[in-house]
C-alpha cells in the first residue's frame, strides 16, 4: 500500500474496534484527534437470507448490523466535526474489512478516509503510524469478503439441508465440517483398533562406577521385542545365565537450541498444556493484553503484540530491546554472538511480528499487581518464551552406552547355544542451561557412572518384565487438533478458537478430561454429507482454498472468479443430495421397542444435538424418551416432592443451567422449581410487586442473563421486568401509569 499524504487537518476522527483500544490509543495522540470505538464489526450479511447474488458476481448485500446502528449513528456525528477520519482496526484481513465497512457506513470521501496499522499499542508503534497513513488495501478486503461469502455459501446452502434430512438447528460449514471429519475419523480409528501384546524387560546391572540399568534392543544382531509371556520368560532365563559387557560408551556433546517466539498456534497449544486455557480463553486474554492494561503510572498500555499472527519475525527494536535486557539481567553467557532468528511455514505473512511483549523490561513481577490471573499466567508464558528465543543454546553432555548379553563361559547344552542380546541406556547431564534459564530444564538429568568398552559387568538383581499392550491413536485435545488443523491448511489460526467452540455447540462432539469425542451425530452427518460434498470434506481441497484467499490477498487472483469456480460444482453437488440423500427424518430408525403409552412402534429421532425414542404415531401420542450422549436412556428419577400446582410427583431433569424439578404431568402441567445442591426444592421469591399487565403476582426468575422478575400468569402472561431490588415496584406501577395513560 502506498502512502497517502498526511491532512492539514484542525481534527481527525480515529476508530479502532474497541473501547480499551481507544483509551489505550487516545492518551498517544494530541488535542487534534478524536478517538471512538466501532465495537467490532458493523456491518454483514443479513441472518435471515442468503444476502449474496451469485447470478450478478456474488455481489452481498451488506446491513448495517442491529446493535450498532446505535454507535454509525453517534460516528456520523462525530464524523461531522472531523474533516478527515483514521480508520486503526486491526492489521489483518478482519481488520481491514472492518475499515472498508466503517467508510462505506459512513460514506467517507476516499480522500478524507486513511488506514493505519500497528503491531502493537505502544507510543511509538502509534505515532509512527499515524506518521505514515495509507489507504484500505482492497486486495485485503476482497480476500476477507471471499471467505465471508464461500463460507455464507456453504453454511446457508449445507445447513439447511441437514434441517430437512436430520434435525432443525443443525449447521454445516466448509471449515466446519472438515474439522468434524477429523474428529470422527479418530473416533473410528480408535474403536477399531485392537491392542497387540508385547513385553518390555529391563535389567540393573553393576558396574565398578555404580548401578545403572539397560533395556532390551536387539537378538542377534535385530531389533526384537517379546510379543508374549513364553518370549519374555525365555529371555529372562537368558538373561540370568549371561555374561556382561560393555559394547560401546560413546560421548557427545549436544546443544539445544531456544524455541521460538509464539504465533497465534503455538500460543493456544502452549496455553492448552501448560495453563489449560482453551483457544477460546487464551484469544480472549490475550485480547485484553493487546488493547491496553492500566499499568501504574504508565496508564493504560498495549503490553502484547498483535495476536493474530502465523509469524515468527520480530523488529530489529525488538532483538536490540530484549538483548540488552539479557545482557544485564542474566550476563553475557547467555546472549549469543548474534541475534537468533527463525522460519514459519509457507504461508506465514512475514511483515506481521510473533506475538511477543512490547517491553522485555516489562516483566511479570514488575506488572503482576496490575493484572488479573489469567491475564498474568498467559502474559508471563509470552514474556519467557520471547526473552528465552533469544538466549544462547542449552548445552548438555550425553552417553550412548550399549551393553551385551551373551551365553555364559559355563553354559552348557540349550544355555550354550541361547542367542546373544543387546541392551542400551543413555545418560544426559546439563553443562550450561542457556535459555532454560528462563523457560526451565525439561527433563531431569540421567547420571550414569563412569563406563568404558568391553567393561564387565553384573547384573544388580533379577531382570524385569512387564507386560505392556499397544495403544491406540491418541484423542485429540485443543492443543493437538489446533496443530492438525495448521499442519493440514485447514482454516487459520486467528479461526481456531471459534471453529473448536462451534462444533461442540452443535453437538458434533464434546469434551471428556480434555480429550475430543465424536458424538453419534457428527458420525452420521459427517456419513451423509460425504458421498455427496467430497470437496466440502475433502482436507486436500480445504487447504487448497485457503491458498487461494491468500493468492487473493497478494492481488494474483480475482475472488468473483474464486468464487464461481467453487459455486457451478457445488450447485450441482446439492441438487443431487437433495434428490437422494438419506432422511432420517422420514425414514426414522425402529428403536426394537413398543411404546408404553399406546403400544406402537418406536423410533429414534433428533432434536438438534439431543437425540431421543418417540412412538411412531407423534403428534397423536407424544410419548417420548430421553437419552444421554452415549445413546442410553435417561433414568426417571420420581422425587417425594409434589408439584405446587398440580400435586403431581415432580422429576429431577437436567437442563441448559443445571439440574432442576419438573411436573410428572408434562405436557399437561408445565411447573419447575430451581433445585439447591442436595436436590431440595428451591421454591421462587416472591417480588414486591404486581404484575402490570394482567395483575397477577410476579416472582423472581433466574435466566442465562441472572435474575429477572416475571409474572405467575405464564405461559398465558409473558410479562418481564428487570431485576432491581427496590426498584421494580416503581417500574411496575410506572407501566401500569403508561398503559392506563394510553
Amino acid at each position: 500500500m502506498a502512502a497517502k499524504k498526511k491532512p492539514a487537518s484542525k481534527k481527525s476522527l480515529v476508530i479502532v474496534e474497541s473501547p480499551a483500544k481507544a483509551k489505550t490509543i487516545n492518551k498517544y495522540l494530541g488535542r487534534g484527534f478524536l478517538v471512538r470505538a466501532s465495537m467490532g464489526h458493523v456491518r454483514d450479511l443479513p441472518k435471515s437470507r442468503l444476502g449474496v447474488e451469485p447470478e450478478s458476481d456474488f455481489e452481498p448485500k451488506y446491513l448495517v448490523l442491529r446493535d450498532r446502528k446505535e454507535v454509525i449513528d453517534d460516528l456520523k456525528k462525530a464524523f461531522k466535526e472531523c474533516d478527515s477520519v483514521y480508520l486503526a482496526p486491526d492489521p489483518d484481513r478482519e481488520g481491514e474489512a472492518i475499515a472498508w465497512h466503517l467508510k462505506e457506513a459512513l460514506k467517507v470521501p476516499d480522500d478524507k478516509a486513511f488506514r493505519v496499522t500497528f503491531n502493537e499499542i505502544t507510543e511509538r508503534a502509534v505515532k509512527e503510524a499515524f506518521e505514515h497513513p495509507t489507504s484500505i488495501d482492497a486486495n485485503k478486503v476482497n480476500a476477507q469478503q471471499a471467505r465471508r461469502i464461500l463460507d455464507r455459501i456453504v453454511g446457508y446452502r449445507l445447513s439447511p439441508l441437514l434441517w430437512e434430512k436430520v434435525a432443525k438447528n443443525l449447521s454445516a460449514g466448509r471449515v466446519q465440517s472438515v474439522t468434524v471429519l477429523l474428529l470422527v475419523e479418530r473416533e473410528r480409528e480408535i474403536r477399531a483398533f485392537k491392542p497387540e501384546e508385547f513385553w518390555k524387560i529391563a535389567q540393573d546391572l553393576k558396574s565398578p562406577g555404580g548401578v545403572f540399568t539397560v533395556h532390551l534392543k536387539k537378538r542377534d544382531g535385530k531389533l526384537f521385542e517379546p510379543v508374549n509371556r513364553t518370549e519374555a520368560e525365555t529371555v529372562v532365563k537368558h538373561f540370568e545365565a549371561a555374561s556382561w559387557r560393555v559394547l560401546e560408551a560413546t560421548r557427545r556433546r549436544k546443544t539445544e537450541r531456544a524455541p521460538p517466539p509464539f504465533k497465534t498456534s503455538t500460543l493456544q497449544q502452549a496455553a492448552s498444556n501448560t495453563l489449560r486455557f482453551s483457544a477460546s480463553r487464551t484469544m480472549r486474554v490475550a485480547q485484553q493484553l493487546y488493547e491496553g492494561m492500566d499499568v501504574g503510572d504508565e496508564g493504560s498500555v498495549g503490553l502484547i503484540t498483535y495476536m493474530r499472527t502465523d509469524s515468527f519475525n520480530l523488529s530489529a527494536d525488538a532483538i536490540q530491546q530484549v538483548r540488552e535486557f539479557i545482557s544485564a539481567r542474566y550476563g553475557a553467557d547467555y546472549l549469543p554472538e548474534k541475534p537468533n532468528f527463525f522460519r514459519a511455514g509457507k504461508r506465514a505473512q512475514e511483515a506481521h511480528e510473533a506475538v511477543r511483549p512490547t517491553s522485555a523490561a516489562r516483566s511479570p513481577d514488575a506488572i503482576k499487581k496490575y493484572l488479573q490471573k489469567d491475564q498474568l499466567r498467559l502474559y508471563t508464558l509470552i514474556w519467557e518464551r520471547f526473552v528465552a528465543c533469544q538466549m544462547t543454546p542449552a548445552v548438555f553432555d550425553i552417553t550412548d552406552v550399549s551393553v551385551e548379553a551373551a551365553p555364559g563361559a559355563t553354559a552348557k547344552g540349550a544355555d550354550a547355544a541361547a542367542p546373544s542380546y543387546e541392551l542400551r541406556c543413555q545418560g544426559r547431564i546439563g553443562v550450561f542451561d542457556g535459555y532454560q534459564k528462563v523457560l526451565g530444564a525439561r527433563g531431569d538429568d540421567v547420571e550414569l557412572p563412569p563406563l568404558e568398552s568391553s567393561t564387565p559387568l553384573e547384573r544388580a538383581g533379577p531382570p524385569k518384565a512387564e507386560q505392556e499392550f499397544t495403544k491406540p491413536p491418541p484423542r485429540y485435545s485443543e492443543a493437538t487438533l489446533v496443530k492438525a488443523l495448521e499442519k493440514q491448511g485447514i482454516g487459520r489460526p486467528s479461526t481456531y478458537a471459534s471453529i473448536i467452540s462451534t462444533v461442540q455447540q452443535r453437538g458434533y462432539v464434546f469434551q471428556e478430561e480434555r480429550k475430543f469425542h465424536a458424538t453419534e451425530l457428527g458420525e452420521i452427518t459427517t456419513d451423509l454429507l460425504k458421498p455427496y460434498f467430497p470437496e466440502i470434506l475433502d482436507v486436500t481441497f480445504t487447504a487448497a482454498m485457503e491458498g487461494k484467499l491468500d493468492t487473493i490477498e497478494e492481488g494474483g487472483a480475482n475472488w468473483v472468479d474464486v468464487l464461481r469456480e467453487f459455486y457451478e460444482p457445488f450447485t450441482k453437488d446439492l441438487e443431487k443430495a437433495k434428490e437422494e440423500m438419506r432422511s432420517l427424518r422420514a425414514e426414522p430408525k425402529k428403536a426394537e421397542r413398543a411404546c408404553p403409552n399406546c403400544s406402537k412402534e418406536m423410533v429414534y429421532r433428533w432434536r438438534g444435538a439431543s437425540k431421543y425414542i418417540a412412538c411412531v404415531d407423534y403428534p397423536e401420542c407424544k410419548t417420548t424418551i430421553s437419552l444421554d450422549r452415549y445413546g442410553k436412556e435417561k433414568l426417571r428419577v420420581i422425587t417425594g416432592h409434589a408439584c405446587p400446582k398440580c400435586a403431581k410427583p415432580m422429576i429431577l431433569r437436567s437442563g441448559r443451567f443445571g439440574k432442576f424439578l419438573a411436573c410428572s404431568g408434562y405436557p399437561e402441567c408445565k411447573s419447575t422449581l430451581s433445585v439447591d445442591k442436595e436436590g431440595n426444592p428451591v421454591f421462587p421469591e416472591k417480588a414486591d410487586v404486581k404484575c402490570p399487565e394482567c395483575g397477577s403476582d410476579m416472582i423472581v426468575r433466574r435466566g442465562r442473563r441472572g435474575r429477572f422478575i416475571a409474572c405467575t400468569g405464564y405461559p398465558k402472561c409473558k410479562k418481564t421486568l428487570p431485576y432491581k431490588p427496590g426498584e421494580e415496584k416503581k417500574e411496575s406501577e410506572d407501566a401500569v401509569e403508561s398503559r392506563a395513560a394510553e
